[in-house]
């Protein structure tokens, strides 16, 4: 028998809105990867997707709002491993081992993605409102075992895409940004 929708929790997805989604998406990355994200446009994502203009922006908004769908993929299992890996980044070791650990995952996931989360910090700063952004602030916050979220802020600052994206062009590489950060703890 199948189960009822919880109150209060969002009604279940439609297969086919699903499929239009996921072939968004796939497009999308195929897109953004070939051609950068800034050079695509929401009527090319939707043609290459095989679905019609109005879907791509009735379910992603924007071209931000797109870039952030795909980097939701790369975050959520950021986030799997800090709640349920191993350590360090994972539970199981000191707080600065992890914070360390999290510090130089969370580097390399700005430098792989920092087109995508360009794209979203230009949506006016909408970058410091996500779901993600909150989730690592709290988790530093967590770590450095003071309650100062504005220390924790500090912390995460480097990794701003606009920053790493300089820094990518002057030929820094993640492993010396990380190498910084964990001097700052």
């Amino acid at each position: 028998m199948p189960s009822l929708p919880v109150a209060g929790s969002p009604r279940p997805e439609r297969a086919d809105a699903a499929r239009n989604r996921e072939r968004v998406l796939a497009a999308a990355r195929r897109l953004f990867a070939e051609r950068g994200v800034r050079a695509v446009t929401m009527e090319e994502v939707a043609r290459a997707a095989g679905v019609a203009k109005g879907t791509v922006f009735h379910r992603f908004g924007d071209r931000a709002g797109l870039a952030l769908a795909l980097l939701d993929e790369h975050e959520r299992e950021l986030q799997e491993l800090i709640l349920r890996g191993p350590p360090p980044l994972g539970p199981g070791a000191p707080p600065r081992r992890r914070l360390a650990a999290f510090l130089a995952a969370l580097t390399e996931l700005t430098f792989e993605h920092r087109d995508l989360l360009l794209e979203v910090e230009r949506a006016s700063g909408a970058r410091y409102r996500t779901g993600a952004y909150q989730a690592w602030l709290q988790h530093t916050v967590l770590l450095l075992g003071d309650d100062d979220a504005l220390r924790a802020h500090a912390l995460l600052a480097p990794l701003a895409a606009d920053l790493v994206s300089h820094l990518a062009e002057q030929g820094v590489t993640a492993a010396e940004l990380t190498a910084v950060l964990r001097d700052r703890i």
